[in-house]
């Protein structure tokens, strides 16, 4: 059976072509052609497969590219490897650098890329687009994108070379981090604590302007969840800073920062902290504890023989 007759079969031809929705779609027809698929893989499979095969199917709207056109048409004539791998590359480049395709298509292929991120062969051409993954979170205001988009860099080791882009989105990253849409949040403290332990990033999360109900994070109130995610983030920033490494320069912060808001002279966070030791939840309530041994210690106790008064946050009674 030829492959145009596969695809007629599927009945997937015409959404690819007119759609492209992600790199991911096109990793699809390539393993579909090579394991000669006969039958749909079931709706309830979590493969990347049919994610990816859902991802086509879901999006049958969208503008045209002669472009795409031309390279998904290639990959009907006989190619070698080399020659099948650089196609699939140049249609992921293709896909990402697609600036008229509406979020929804951008969503999906966002989803179909976190799906086959998982696949060690695929990860490093998934790597290589983290900077266009960032920059559309940063400039789409959208929660649903910002979660599919989040997901996949979390689920990606981050190169050096992306790092400074990282330190113009922080801003954005960190108004994820307030926004009001939970899955979102926890997507986006999940980067920030990953990032935390970057030394050559901590200063600019540190640093990063936050608004002034930026502990209301941390209160009882919050799911635990979104509760357990952010006092992960509060440990590794404390450990960082409290690192010998980073202790050894006298950094200064705005008044508006993270490093002000969780670690300042008229910080609240100590009473937050207290109060989420007695939360329902004992993930919760471990999490808290450490974040307050992390704050009563320096890291670098191996030299001092005991943890001074002056690192603390807690008044002695407390």
């Amino acid at each position: 059976m030829s492959i145009l007759q596969r695809l007629r079969q599927m009945d997937i031809r015409k959404g690819v072509v007119s759609l492209a929705t992600g790199a991911g779609a096109i990793y699809l027809l390539y393993k579909a052609i090579r394991a000669g698929i006969r039958c749909k893989p079931p709706l309830c499979s979590a493969s990347p497969i049919c994610i990816a095969r859902l991802a086509i199917e879901r999006e049958r709207h969208g503008r045209d590219s002669g472009e795409l056109r031309r390279l998904l048409t290639s990959l009907e004539c006989k190619q070698d490897e080399y020659a099948k791998s650089m196609i699939l590359h140049s249609i992921t480049r293709c896909v990402y650098l697609l600036e008229s395709e509406d979020n929804s298509v951008k969503i999906q292929a966002l989803n179909t890329l976190k799906a086959f991120s998982g696949i060690r062969k695929f990860r490093l051409k998934i790597q290589e687009h983290s900077i266009k993954v960032l920059e559309l979170i940063s400039t789409i205001w959208d929660s649903e994108l910002h979660i599919s988009g989040l997901r996949l860099l979390n689920n990606l080791p981050l190169p050096d070379f992306v790092h400074p882009q990282l330190r113009r989105v922080m801003p954005a990253l960190m108004e994820i981090l307030q926004s009001d849409y939970i899955l979102a949040q926890v997507q986006a403290v999940r980067l920030l604590s990953n990032l935390a332990q970057k030394n050559d990033l901590l200063y600019d999360i540190l640093n990063c302007q936050v608004h002034s109900n930026f502990l209301n994070l941390f209160q009882s109130t919050q799911p635990g969840s979104l509760l357990f995610e952010v006092l992960v983030f509060a440990e590794r920033l404390s450990e960082g800073r409290s690192s010998p490494h980073y202790r050894a320069v006298k950094w200064h912060y705005n008044q508006q920062s993270v490093h002000e808001a969780l670690f300042g002279d008229d910080s609240r966070l100590a009473d937050r902290l207290l109060a989420l030791v007695i939360h329902p939840e004992e993930d919760v309530q471990i999490q808290a504890c450490k974040v307050i041994v992390s704050l009563q210690c320096p890291q670098d106790v191996g030299v001092r023989p005991s943890c001074p008064p002056s690192h603390s946050c807690f008044n002695p009674g407390e």
